[in-house]
This record gives C-alpha cells, sequence and structure tokens, in this order.
C-alpha cells in the first residue's frame, strides 16, 4: 500500500514543481506506469516567509508551517516533505508540534554524503542557509567539514536564488558565477558541492563539474518517493 505524500509547497513555486515532476517520472520510469502514489500539495503564500524571514520572525513561520502541515494530514498526507531547504531552519520546533511524519531533507542529504565517503562539502543555498549551522552540525555528526562561500560570494548566491531562479529566470553569466564560486571552494578542500536550495540545480548541472554535486531537492524527492513505497521503513 504507498503511503500518500504531503508536499509544503510554494517556497517556492520552482521548486514544488520540480518535486512533483520529479517523484511522478520516477515512478514511471521505474515500473512503467502511472501508479504513482497520491500527492497532496499545500502551496503556502511565499512573500508571507520572506516578511517574516527578514523580520527574524520565525516564530511567525513555525506557527504557519504547523498550520500548513497539520492541514496536509487532514487531507489524508501520511507523510509530509517540506519542498524548500531555508525552513528545515525551523524543523525541529516544526517536527515536534505536528502529528504527521516529516522527511527530512537535510537528513536524506547527510545519508547520501555518507554513501560518498567524502570528508569536505561546499554548501550553497540563500545566505540563511549557508549562515545557519543546521547543515553544519548535521554533516559534523557523520565526519563531514562543511565550507561555505566568502560574505560577499554570499550575497552573490542569495541574490540570484531570490533575483532569478525563484522566478524561473536562467542567466548564463549567473552559471558562470556560481561555477566561479564552487571552483574557489573545491580549491579548498572541497570534494562535491550541496546544492542547498532546490532552486538552484535549475542552473547547476551534474554534467558542470568534475567533483560530487548533491542536488538537496532530487535527493529529498528520491527519498519520499522510497518512503511512499515503503522502502524507507
Amino acid at each position: 500500500m504507498k503511503k500518500t505524500i504531503g508536499i509544503l509547497g510554494g517556497l517556492s513555486p520552482e521548486s514544488t514543481i520540480y518535486y512533483y515532476q520529479y517523484i511522478t517520472r520516477k515512478y514511471a520510469e521505474r515500473f512503467g506506469d502511472y501508479s504513482y502514489p497520491r500527492i497532496i500539495i499545500n502551496s503556502v503564500t511565499f512573500q508571507d516567509y520572506i516578511d517574516w524571514g527578514n523580520l527574524g520572525n520565525w516564530k511567525a513561520v513555525e506557527d504557519d508551517m504547523v498550520k500548513s502541515i497539520s492541514a496536509l494530514k487532514s487531507a489524508g498526507a501520511d507523510f509530509v516533505i517540506i519542498a524548500t531547504n531555508t525552513m528545515h531552519y525551523v524543523y525541529e520546533a516544526v517536527s515536534k508540534r505536528v502529528e504527521v511524519p516529516i522527511l527530512s531533507l537535510v537528513e536524506a542529504v547527510c545519508k547520501y554524503a555518507e554513501k560518498l565517503k567524502v570528508t569536505k562539502l561546499a554548501l550553497l543555498g540563500t545566505k540563511l542557509t549557508m549562515r545557519k549551522p543546521f547543515y553544519s552540525e548535521a554533516l559534523a555528526k557523520i565526519g563531514v567539514e562543511t565550507l561555505v562561500p566568502e560574505p560577499e560570494q554570499q550575497d552573490v548566491v542569495h541574490g540570484i536564488i531570490f533575483s532569478e531562479l525563484t522566478k524561473g529566470i536562467i542567466n548564463p553569466s549567473s552559471h558562470s558565477k556560481l561555477l566561479k564560486i564552487i571552483t574557489a571552494l573545491t580549491e579548498q578542500g572541497a570534494e562535491g558541492v550541496i546544492l542547498g536550495c532546490t532552486e538552484i540545480p535549475l542552473l547547476i548541472k551534474p554534467e558542470d563539474l568534475r567533483i560530487h554535486v548533491l542536488d538537496s531537492s532530487l535527493i529529498h524527492a528520491e527519498a519520499a518517493l522510497n518512503y511512499a513505497l515503503a522502502d524507507q521503513d
């Protein structure tokens, strides 16, 4: 019996589309039919989360996520995925307040990294993702050091995400900028890079680099499909 997947989406629309397409297409590729699990999407208002984040009002973020995830449970979701890296900043707090399992993106990435047997990974994402310790602490538990860009470069990455990628804009010059930043981190010893924003894979592809590319949204969506099929109980 397949589990019903709940997606907390809208953060941004681009990443929500990516998750839905990946899960449904991957199932069809694997099994040759369209009997993929039921998927329920609750698309929240992105601007609210941007405003609350800018104000540092993480209690408002947490409260809205709890309400939105509870609505997914009421609609029939057996478990939930949060289709964004940044909001995993409040993952622990939210998980304690809801009555449905939340499949952690950060935990899925850590499990993937552990299989690679690496010791240093670069991390790109929003400024909050790069500056807060929720990724680095989780990776440290498996013996992986996290490298992030310099503050000025973090501003560049953050700007590309919010000014372009969340709107579906693909800019070749931004592609070059991100590759330059990743190259600098590689020179510091990074054996791979975590694309720690669910929009960055729109711009950076594995074939662009000679190091491991950990597409956080792909890894998370794959984990969700496997869990829905009871492969990861």
